[in-house]
Protein backbone atom coordinates (compact mmCIF):
# COMPACT_ATOMS: atom_id res chain seq x y z
CA UNK A 1 0.00 0.00 0.00
CA UNK A 2 1.62 3.34 -1.15
CA UNK A 3 0.81 6.55 1.48
CA UNK A 4 1.60 9.85 1.34
CA UNK A 5 3.59 11.46 4.82
CA UNK A 6 5.30 14.98 5.22
CA UNK A 7 8.93 14.94 4.82
CA UNK A 8 11.26 17.53 5.34
CA UNK A 9 10.62 19.37 1.94
CA UNK A 10 7.68 18.30 0.26
CA UNK A 11 5.24 14.87 1.01
CA UNK A 12 6.41 11.59 0.05
CA UNK A 13 5.23 8.36 -1.34
CA UNK A 14 5.59 5.55 0.83
CA UNK A 15 5.10 1.65 0.68
CA UNK A 16 3.88 -0.24 3.95
CA UNK A 17 3.53 -3.75 4.33
CA UNK A 18 1.66 -5.42 7.46
CA UNK A 19 1.86 -8.86 8.29
CA UNK A 20 -0.55 -11.08 6.85
CA UNK A 21 -2.11 -12.68 10.11
CA UNK A 22 -2.23 -12.01 13.88
CA UNK A 23 -3.09 -9.22 16.33
CA UNK A 24 -1.31 -6.33 16.35
CA UNK A 25 0.07 -4.08 17.60
CA UNK A 26 3.54 -4.86 16.19
CA UNK A 27 6.94 -3.01 16.22
CA UNK A 28 7.89 -0.48 13.61
CA UNK A 29 10.64 -0.69 10.67
CA UNK A 30 11.87 1.48 8.29
CA UNK A 31 13.35 -0.13 5.21
CA UNK A 32 15.39 1.59 3.14
CA UNK A 33 15.19 0.92 -0.94
CA UNK A 34 18.85 0.87 -2.88
CA UNK A 35 19.12 3.47 -5.85
CA UNK A 36 16.46 2.07 -8.06
CA UNK A 37 13.93 3.25 -5.87
CA UNK A 38 10.22 1.72 -4.62
CA UNK A 39 9.26 -0.85 -6.75
CA UNK A 40 7.52 -4.19 -6.88
CA UNK A 41 10.75 -5.77 -5.12
CA UNK A 42 11.26 -3.72 -2.33
CA UNK A 43 7.36 -4.16 -1.84
CA UNK A 44 8.19 -7.77 -1.90
CA UNK A 45 10.77 -7.36 0.51
CA UNK A 46 9.10 -5.12 2.84
CA UNK A 47 5.93 -7.91 2.80
CA UNK A 48 8.56 -10.44 3.77
CA UNK A 49 9.70 -8.65 6.82
CA UNK A 50 6.43 -7.59 8.18
CA UNK A 51 4.92 -11.29 8.23
CA UNK A 52 7.42 -11.89 10.31
CA UNK A 53 4.82 -9.85 12.82
CA UNK A 54 6.09 -5.86 11.76
CA UNK A 55 4.86 -2.87 10.10
CA UNK A 56 7.12 -1.70 7.53
CA UNK A 57 7.44 1.76 6.43
CA UNK A 58 9.47 2.22 2.98
CA UNK A 59 9.62 5.90 1.80
CA UNK A 60 10.45 7.32 -1.57
CA UNK A 61 13.44 9.11 -0.04
CA UNK A 62 14.22 10.64 -3.52
CA UNK A 63 10.75 12.41 -3.78
CA UNK A 64 12.22 15.87 -4.27
CA UNK A 65 13.24 13.96 -7.66
CA UNK A 66 9.55 12.65 -8.37
CA UNK A 67 7.09 10.66 -7.31
CA UNK A 68 7.77 6.60 -7.59
CA UNK A 69 5.66 6.08 -10.38
CA UNK A 70 7.77 8.97 -12.32
CA UNK A 71 11.02 7.01 -11.11
CA UNK A 72 10.53 3.58 -11.64
CA UNK A 73 13.21 1.91 -13.40
CA UNK A 74 12.56 1.77 -17.31
CA UNK A 75 15.48 -0.65 -18.57
CA UNK A 76 15.27 -4.45 -18.26
CA UNK A 77 17.27 -4.85 -14.79
CA UNK A 78 17.56 -8.55 -15.09
CA UNK A 79 20.79 -7.89 -17.82
CA UNK A 80 23.64 -5.87 -17.01
CA UNK A 81 23.19 -3.56 -19.93
CA UNK A 82 19.70 -2.87 -18.39
CA UNK A 83 21.31 -2.18 -14.85
CA UNK A 84 23.28 -0.31 -15.86
CA UNK A 85 21.25 1.89 -17.91
CA UNK A 86 18.75 2.33 -15.03
CA UNK A 87 21.90 2.74 -12.84
CA UNK A 88 22.93 6.39 -14.55
CA UNK A 89 20.10 8.65 -13.62
CA UNK A 90 20.27 6.71 -10.05
CA UNK A 91 23.85 7.43 -9.23
CA UNK A 92 22.90 11.13 -9.90
CA UNK A 93 19.97 11.41 -7.87
CA UNK A 94 22.32 9.65 -4.85
CA UNK A 95 24.69 12.47 -5.12
CA UNK A 96 22.01 15.01 -4.67
CA UNK A 97 20.54 13.16 -1.57
CA UNK A 98 23.45 14.86 0.83
CA UNK A 99 23.91 13.72 4.55
CA UNK A 100 22.52 17.37 5.34
CA UNK A 101 18.93 16.47 3.58
CA UNK A 102 18.90 13.02 4.33
CA UNK A 103 19.43 13.67 8.21
CA UNK A 104 16.13 15.99 8.02
CA UNK A 105 14.35 13.52 5.83
CA UNK A 106 15.42 11.01 8.45
CA UNK A 107 13.63 12.53 11.65
CA UNK A 108 10.04 12.85 9.61
CA UNK A 109 10.87 8.46 8.65
CA UNK A 110 10.91 7.91 12.02
CA UNK A 111 7.95 10.33 12.99
CA UNK A 112 6.18 8.48 10.10
CA UNK A 113 6.36 4.95 11.04
CA UNK A 114 5.15 5.27 15.08
CA UNK A 115 2.57 7.26 13.80
CA UNK A 116 0.83 4.15 11.62
CA UNK A 117 -2.06 2.35 12.95
CA UNK A 118 -1.19 -1.29 14.37
CA UNK A 119 2.55 0.04 15.45
CA UNK A 120 3.46 -0.26 18.98
CA UNK A 121 5.16 2.00 21.26
CA UNK A 122 8.97 1.65 21.83
CA UNK A 123 11.82 0.77 20.04
CA UNK A 124 12.10 0.38 15.97
CA UNK A 125 13.99 -0.89 13.40
CA UNK A 126 15.89 -0.27 10.36
CA UNK A 127 17.08 -1.92 7.36
CA UNK A 128 19.06 -0.45 4.09
CA UNK A 129 20.55 -1.72 1.18
CA UNK A 130 23.46 -0.21 -0.87
CA UNK A 131 22.67 3.17 -0.44
CA UNK A 132 19.80 2.77 2.09
CA UNK A 133 22.30 1.35 4.45
CA UNK A 134 24.18 4.57 4.71
CA UNK A 135 20.63 6.18 5.58
CA UNK A 136 19.64 2.95 8.19
CA UNK A 137 22.83 3.63 10.12
CA UNK A 138 22.23 7.85 10.11
CA UNK A 139 18.65 6.76 11.35
CA UNK A 140 20.55 4.69 14.25
CA UNK A 141 22.85 7.50 15.29
CA UNK A 142 20.52 10.34 14.77
CA UNK A 143 17.76 8.39 16.71
CA UNK A 144 19.60 6.40 19.51
CA UNK A 145 16.84 6.79 21.76
CA UNK A 146 14.11 4.71 19.58
CA UNK A 147 16.24 2.39 17.03
CA UNK A 148 17.41 -0.60 18.57
CA UNK A 149 18.25 -3.12 15.62
CA UNK A 150 19.98 -1.65 12.53
CA UNK A 151 20.77 -3.79 9.37
CA UNK A 152 22.98 -2.86 6.19
CA UNK A 153 22.85 -5.14 3.35
CA UNK A 154 24.85 -4.82 0.02
CA UNK A 155 25.96 -0.98 1.28
CA UNK A 156 28.48 1.40 -0.11
CA UNK A 157 30.09 4.11 1.23
CA UNK A 158 29.23 3.10 4.78
CA UNK A 159 33.43 4.16 6.27
CA UNK A 160 34.56 6.52 4.04
CA UNK A 161 37.41 9.69 4.87
CA UNK A 162 34.91 12.09 4.74
CA UNK A 163 33.56 14.43 7.60
CA UNK A 164 30.07 12.92 6.95
CA UNK A 165 31.13 9.53 6.91
CA UNK A 166 28.25 7.38 8.44
CA UNK A 167 30.39 4.89 10.40
CA UNK A 168 31.35 8.68 12.33
CA UNK A 169 28.29 8.67 14.45
CA UNK A 170 27.91 5.10 15.89
CA UNK A 171 29.90 6.09 19.38
CA UNK A 172 25.90 7.54 19.80
CA UNK A 173 24.05 4.48 18.91
CA UNK A 174 22.83 1.90 20.78
CA UNK A 175 21.00 -0.40 18.21
CA UNK A 176 22.10 -4.06 17.36
CA UNK A 177 23.70 -4.11 13.84
CA UNK A 178 24.25 -6.74 11.60
CA UNK A 179 26.13 -5.88 8.21
CA UNK A 180 26.19 -7.90 4.81
CA UNK A 181 28.59 -6.65 2.72
CA UNK A 182 29.06 -7.65 -0.86
CA UNK A 183 32.52 -9.52 -2.02
CA UNK A 184 34.90 -7.29 -3.68
CA UNK A 185 32.88 -4.76 -4.06
CA UNK A 186 34.63 -1.25 -4.66
CA UNK A 187 31.74 0.99 -2.95
CA UNK A 188 32.76 -1.20 0.07
CA UNK A 189 35.93 -2.36 -0.18
CA UNK A 190 37.99 -4.18 2.27
CA UNK A 191 39.35 -1.71 4.08
CA UNK A 192 36.42 0.47 4.45
CA UNK A 193 34.84 -3.08 6.14
CA UNK A 194 37.65 -3.04 8.61
CA UNK A 195 36.89 0.47 9.27
CA UNK A 196 33.50 -0.01 10.19
CA UNK A 197 34.48 -2.81 12.19
CA UNK A 198 36.57 -0.56 14.16
CA UNK A 199 34.09 1.81 15.16
CA UNK A 200 31.25 -0.32 15.88
CA UNK A 201 33.92 -2.63 17.89
CA UNK A 202 34.95 1.03 19.57
CA UNK A 203 31.59 2.05 20.54
CA UNK A 204 31.10 -0.87 21.77
CA UNK A 205 28.39 -2.06 19.99
CA UNK A 206 26.73 -5.40 19.60
CA UNK A 207 27.52 -6.29 15.44
CA UNK A 208 28.31 -8.35 12.69
CA UNK A 209 30.16 -7.39 10.13
CA UNK A 210 30.40 -10.22 7.39
CA UNK A 211 31.38 -10.24 4.12
CA UNK A 212 29.38 -12.73 1.84
CA UNK A 213 31.53 -14.80 -0.07
CA UNK A 214 30.75 -14.68 -3.95
CA UNK A 215 27.62 -12.04 -3.35
CA UNK A 216 28.14 -9.33 -5.98
CA UNK A 217 27.13 -5.76 -4.96
CA UNK A 218 22.97 -5.89 -5.14
CA UNK A 219 22.42 -9.44 -4.40
CA UNK A 220 19.12 -8.75 -2.68
CA UNK A 221 17.37 -7.60 -5.81
CA UNK A 222 15.81 -10.38 -7.22
CA UNK A 223 14.84 -7.92 -10.27
CA UNK A 224 18.42 -6.93 -11.46
CA UNK A 225 21.27 -9.25 -12.73
CA UNK A 226 22.66 -8.96 -9.45
CA UNK A 227 20.75 -11.19 -7.60
CA UNK A 228 22.29 -14.10 -5.28
CA UNK A 229 19.24 -16.57 -4.26
CA UNK A 230 21.64 -18.06 -1.01
CA UNK A 231 23.33 -14.87 -0.47
CA UNK A 232 19.90 -12.77 -0.15
CA UNK A 233 18.21 -16.49 2.05
CA UNK A 234 21.51 -15.72 4.15
CA UNK A 235 20.20 -12.07 4.90
CA UNK A 236 16.71 -12.19 5.58
CA UNK A 237 17.99 -15.27 8.18
CA UNK A 238 20.54 -12.94 10.28
CA UNK A 239 18.13 -9.31 9.78
CA UNK A 240 15.01 -11.66 11.36
CA UNK A 241 17.33 -12.60 13.93
CA UNK A 242 18.22 -8.90 14.55
CA UNK A 243 14.84 -7.95 14.56
CA UNK A 244 13.65 -10.58 16.44
CA UNK A 245 16.05 -10.42 19.14
CA UNK A 246 16.58 -6.51 19.30
CA UNK A 247 12.70 -6.02 19.38
CA UNK A 248 10.93 -8.36 20.07
CA UNK A 249 13.17 -10.30 22.67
Amino acid sequence: MLIRIPAAEGTAEALVARPSSGDGPFPGVIMYMDAFGLRPRIQEMAQHVADWGYVVLAPNVFYREGTVAELAPKADMTTPEGRQAAGRPAFARIGRLTAERALRDIDAWVAAVGALDGVQPGPIGTVGYCMGARLAIRTATAHPEVVAACGGFHGGGLATDEPDSPHLGLARARAQFVFGHADRDPSMAPDAVARLGAALEAAGLTASNQVYPGAPHGYSMADTSAFNPEATERHFRELRALLDGALKG
